[in-house]
């Protein structure tokens, strides 16, 4: 009875796992295509496109949270929060929103797939060494990217890729910076994170010298910040933090893999984003890491 019991609890873990990357692997990936239709709806980037959908989302979460009765982030636990939220979302959501003004969501996505490589990097500096199998998805994956950059028919700014290049090297070291900090519970996590770096970005929009427009605001846009509000941020948001906390690092990085994926196939065809062949073989290669990740992850926990 202790064994079969014993033996169900991984099953559910990995069930668990799955579901959660699931949901950050399709979600995040139709994310790219959502700022882009929030900003062409005359939606400000960091005021409104980032800063108010993460206040609006975390608000709601943390008085959620708080009336089923779950502590409250500790003083000590809210600088940690305050931290993870200025390297996550400040500067690796704020930069990819700023981006895609001038880059097409596609690409957005493809940049930010470099992340793996530096979480696993940044995960070796402390100690938490991928793998070789792990290793060899980081390569293969990568390579991914280099080849979907290198001729592709995807467009963008070179300020913009500047923006590219800083926002995955800071979500993940600050992704690998919270493991084992003083946090409160996962979901707590999430919530608390949104709302101080929500309000960090809308001081961010303000100094910017972006302001409230309501006239230029289109439905479309709307909607695309609300869907950016309840999916991106607490439905896949919570489970990426979630993951944060009962996953490898690589694993959980491997959803910028997929993330180009869905998001070049979104672009293409529903915005009429550039889609070739040359596109299609480097997104192959691309996935193919994230299984060679997952399969070395699977060897690795038995």
């Amino acid at each position: 009875m202790n064994a079969s019991v014993s033996a169900a609890a991984p099953a559910r873990g990995g069930l668990a796992v799955a579901a959660a990357l699931a949901i950050v692997y399709v979600v995040w990936g139709s994310t790219y295509l959502g700022i882009r239709f929030a900003l062409e709806g005359g939606f400000p980037p960091l005021l409104m496109v980032s800063g108010s959908r993460f206040v609006a989302a975390g608000l709601v979460m943390f008085l959620f949270l708080r009336w089923r009765g779950v502590a409250a982030p500790t003083r000590a636990q809210w600088k940690n929060l305050l931290v993870m939220g200025a390297l996550l979302l400040l500067m690796g959501n704020g930069m990819v929103v700023l981006a895609e003004q001038t880059v097409s969501s596609g690409l957005a996505a493809v940049a930010v797939a470099s992340m793996p490589l530096w979480m696993g990097l940044f995960g070796a500096m402390r100690g938490q060494h991928p793998t070789r199998g792990e290793w060899l998805g980081i390569i293969v994956g990568f390579a991914g990217v280099v080849w979907l950059n290198a001729g592709s028919s995807l467009t963008g700014s070179p300020v913009g890729l500047v923006l590219l290049l800083i926002a995955p090297i800071a979500w993940a070291y600050g992704s690998v910076w919270s493991r084992g900090r003083d946090l409160p519970s996962p979901f707590m996590t999430a919530a608390a994170q949104m709302l101080a770096a929500g309000v960090m970005l809308v001081g961010a929009g303000l100094l910017h010298g972006e302001r409230f427009h309501v006239a230029d605001w289109t439905l479309e846009g709307g909607l695309a910040v609300a869907y950016l509000a309840v999916f991106g941020s607490i439905v896949a948001f919570t489970a990426y933090v979630w993951l944060l906390h009962h996953a490898r690092p690589v694993l959980v990085g491997s959803y910028a893999y997929v993330n180009p994926v869905i998001a070049v196939a979104l672009g293409a065809f529903i915005a009429g984003e550039t889609f070739t062949a040359h596109d299609l073989g480097a997104m192959v290669v691309i996935l193919a890491g994230v299984v060679v990740i997952t399969l070395a992850r699977a060897r690795q926990s038995k």
